[in-house]
């Protein structure tokens, strides 16, 4: 024999077979052993190899192992149930076919002992083999023959049909068919209850009967919804009452299906009723639907909530149908609304939580929607004044014809808030209604009812704006109230400075020594906090709202805007004394618009122009840095001033088109900046802003006064504001040359060069170059980054307005390409040495920080 392996390599495979033999061998002794311990146990208890009730052999794991001819690695086989299934299913599609084709088309050949003959022995064999397999084990078998069975049931129906009762009716005969063979199949089903299909199908063919028989007879629209009502409620009762889940399951979703048809189609109708008799039967349906979905929710506690809405909103749409129809049309709404109201009565029957839940979330989306109708109404109401900013003091707007619905709107918005309002005590814990956000809704319901009212063609134009007023004071009494903790329980403590109960609440003692505080008691506190600061808010934007319509309302006539400016000053001011947190915020700024408004009316009763109005309007930035340099808190001291402060820029606006009374507007400004940088917790802004506006009102001034040569007011004010600076920076070398230097510099080399790109000559640009160069490089010089700054800046607009020309002409001059090709080969140039460019901007910026 040859032996193409070598010595080494053939030992080395011996080898290995042998301690794959012994390995074997290891394991068939292990599994004798435990055969030999198995037979012994079964001799034990009387049982031989033919008593066992069981397998001979019970499975061991891993006893074999591997096959040696099945590596463990080969793909898993499709199990024998998956695969008898496809079979199986395979093989009954294939005779359901065979035999609607014979039905229908090889029916004519055969006469009518022949067809009898033929349709009785098969439809009994189909119907019996099931039986006799389920005997044998054979379920899967047993219940494809068994559909098979049931559809040769449909077919003979069929045949009978055109061979017998060929003159009834289709959909009559369609009718009587499916229900003699729901009763059938219901009856083989539970025959044998193993199989799992007949009972389902039968459900399934028990939905024709009454509505096929309705409109077989030529019932009407009405007749047929009662039918189908009538198989919802058989669904219904079959889900219930049924143990199996697949029957239930099928009987459930017949009843979503026949149900929700039957809820739909009585809202249609009664919809299209015209008169209460006509608007009576589908009210009657919907109140049976609504009855059945309720019974179903009450027995279903898993569905309860879906169900029970849908039932809250069939018994609602069955009342309201009827009211509809005995009233005009804006009244609709309020008759859908009252019965939802009634319905949250209800919730105080006890009934299951579920049944809760559905009940109030249907009320709750009649609410929703009848709301969607009426704040239109509100918006209109709030927002019309707004209009009369256009024609200022022109008179007392004429009554206009009343709108259709706003007195509907107005029942709905004073319902839905007393509902909400009242929605805490008559709705038990389990109702999914947070009392904050139902108190809050409703005071802005409330608001929103009053501003509609006062909005109403009926009431006199002085009534209407008392009515404003008053709701106006209303809203900011609640909001100071609510930031006061007015609205908490007494078990709680106020924090200084909040308005709101402690964050970590404690029981009220004496002393601090007493027992911790419970988990319980905490989160109380945090929830009555979060109701005080929700209610706060909402009550502090319904009064902002509210004031300003109110004001834009006041405008009609002198009086009015007086009237209504100073009751709002005053409302404003007292809550901002009494209030705290940010209703005093809100209120104090309230406030110093009121007062500037009332400036501006009082500039305008006066007679003045515009430009001069700004001159008056700047006693309300005096009047808030005066009054903040007062207060003692931050918190409300800095929201004034930027109010005043808001008020002067209006100042300014005004003051625009008239150039010196402008100069004067910012001159002044200057001064009550100056006057608030007094202060040191303002100083550095203030300072700096004062400068500014002094510097630009001599601008302004130079400017509306025509001059040629600024120079010649700006040097006797640049040179002492130099040696002022001078001296500032000998006594604090730390001194930022900005400080010292800034405002000198600039009130000289700005109006110089402005008058140099204005002026045609060339003695001017030449001397402002020369002086910002000695100003550029005395910076550098001494680093003093204001000189170079501003010199800098200074020279380079000098030397563009001085090219320019000639860069013109020598951009005319150039070929049009060259220019973008000199941008790009700058781009490219740029890009190439990035970081270098980075680096050296850096440095720049880095050189500059240094300076002084």
């Amino acid at each position: 024999m040859e032996n193409p392996l070598p010595p080494a390599e053939e030992l080395r495979l011996i080898d290995g077979e042998l301690a794959l033999l012994d390995a074997r061998r290891t394991q068939l002794l292990t599994r004798r052993s435990w055969l030999v311990k198995t037979l012994q146990a079964l001799g034990a208890h009387g049982t031989g190899p033919g008593g066992a009730s069981g397998p001979m052999w019970p499975a061991h794991p891993g006893a074999w192992g591997p096959s040696p001819a099945s590596p463990a690695s080969a793909p898993s086989r499709a199990s024998s149930p998956s695969a008898q299934n496809v079979l199986l299913t395979l093989g009954g599609i294939l005779l359901t076919i065979a035999a609607i084709a014979f039905t229908v088309v090889s029916w004519g050949h055969l006469g009518i002992g022949g067809r009898s003959v033929v349709l009785g022995v098969v439809t009994a064999a189909a119907l019996a083999t099931p039986l006799l397999l389920l005997r044998h084990g054979l379920t899967a078998t047993a219940e494809a023959v068994a559909v098979l069975g049931l559809v040769l049931t449909v077919l003979d129906a069929y045949a009978l049909r055109r061979a017998v009762l060929s003159d009834i009716g289709a959909v009559r005969y369609t009718a009587a068919a499916a229900a003699v063979l729901a009763v059938l199949w219901a009856g083989y089903g539970r025959l044998r209850r193993s199989l799992r299909t007949p009972l389902p199908v039968a459900v399934v063919a028990a939905q024709l009967p009454l509505p096929l028989w309705a409109l077989g007879t030529g019932a009407s629209l009405s007749a047929t919804v009662w039918a189908t009502l009538a198989t919802a409620a058989f669904d219904i009762t079959v889900a219930l009452m049924a143990k199996s889940v697949a029957v239930r399951a099928t009987a459930a979703t017949a009843a979503v299906l026949t149900g929700g048809w039957s809820l739909l189609a009585a809202g249609w109708l009664s919809l299209l009723a015209e008169s209460p008799a006509l608007a009576l039967e589908p009210g009657l349906l919907l109140l049976a639907g609504g009855g059945l979905a309720l019974g179903a929710a009450w027995r279903e506690p898993v569905s309860a909530p879906a169900t029970a809405a849908v039932a809250g909103l069939a018994l609602v749409a069955s009342v309201g149908g009827v009211v509809r129809t005995a009233v005009t049309a804006p009244w609709v709404a309020p008759g859908y609304l009252l019965c939802a109201v009634a319905v949250l009565f209800a919730l105080r029957i006890p009934m299951p939580r579920g049944v809760r839940t559905g009940l109030w979330v249907a009320s709750a989306l009649v609410h929703t929607m009848a709301l969607v109708m009426a704040l239109p109404f509100a918006l209109l109401a709030v927002a019309r004044p707004l209009s009369l900013t256009d024609s200022v003091w022109s008179g007392v707007p004429a009554p206009g014809t009343p709108v259709p619905g706003m007195l509907t709107a107005l029942l709905i918005l004073v319902v839905v808030a007393a509902v909400l309002s009242a929605a805490p005590r008559l709705l038990t814990a389990a109702a999914p209604l947070p009392r904050t956000a139902a108190l809050c809704t409703a005071f802005a319901l409330a608001c929103c009812a009053g501003f509609t009212a006062s909005a109403h063609p009926a009431l006199p134009y002085a009534a209407a704006l008392a009515l404003r007023l008053l709701l106006v004071a209303a809203a900011t009494t609640v909001a100071v109230l609510a930031d006061r903790g007015a609205f908490r329980s007494p078990g709680t403590r106020a924090v200084p400075g909040t308005g709101g109960p402690a964050a970590e609440s404690e029981r009220v003692a004496a002393d601090s020594d007493g027992p911790p505080v419970a988990p319980a008691a905490t989160a109380g506190a945090r929830i009555r906090h979060a109701s005080g600061s929700a209610l706060t808010l909402t009550a502090l934007v319904c009064a902002v709202g509210g004031a300003v319509s109110t004001a834009a309302l006041g405008l009609a006539t002198r009086p009015a805007t007086f009237a209504a400016l100073m009751a709002l000053g005053v409302v404003s001011a007292a809550a901002a004394v009494s209030a705290r947190g940010i209703v005093r915020i809100a209120t104090a700024c309230a406030a110093v618009v009121w007062g500037a408004g009332l400036v501006g009316a009082t500039a305008a009763t006066a007679g003045l122009p515009a430009h001069q109005a700004g001159i008056a309007l700047l006693a309300v930035p005096a009047v808030t840095a005066l009054l903040a340099a007062r207060l003692r808190t931050e918190q409300v001291a800095l929201p004034v001033e930027v109010t005043g402060a808001a008020a002067g820029l209006v100042a300014l606006g005004l003051a625009v088109p008239h150039a010196p009374t402008l100069a004067l507007v910012l001159a002044l400004a200057g001064v009550i900046a100056a006057g608030t940088a007094l202060r040191p917790d303002r100083r550095p802004f203030a300072g700096y802003a004062a400068l500014v506006l002094f510097v630009v009102a001599a601008w302004v001034r130079l400017a509306a006064s025509e001059v040629s040569a600024p120079e010649a007011y700006t040097l006797p004010v640049t040179v002492p504001a130099l040696a002022v600076g001078l001296l500032r920076r000998r006594r604090d070398p730390e001194a930022s040359s900005w400080t010292a230097y800034g405002a000198g510099l600039a009130a000289t080399l700005t109006p110089s060069l402005f008058a140099a790109w204005g002026d045609a000559h060339w003695l001017r640009p030449l001397l402002l170059g020369l002086a910002a160069l000695g100003l550029t490089l005395a910076g550098a010089r001494l680093r003093l980054q204001a000189l170079l700054v501003l010199g800098g800046v200074t020279l380079a607009l000098d030397a563009l307005h001085e090219l320019a020309p000639y860069v013109i002409q020598v951009v005319d001059a150039l070929p049009r390409w060259l220019p973008p090709a000199v941008a790009g080969l700058l781009l490219l140039a740029v890009g190439a040495t990035y970081e270098r460019r980075l680096h050296d901007a850096r440095k720049l910026r880095e050189t500059l920080g240094r300076m002084r």
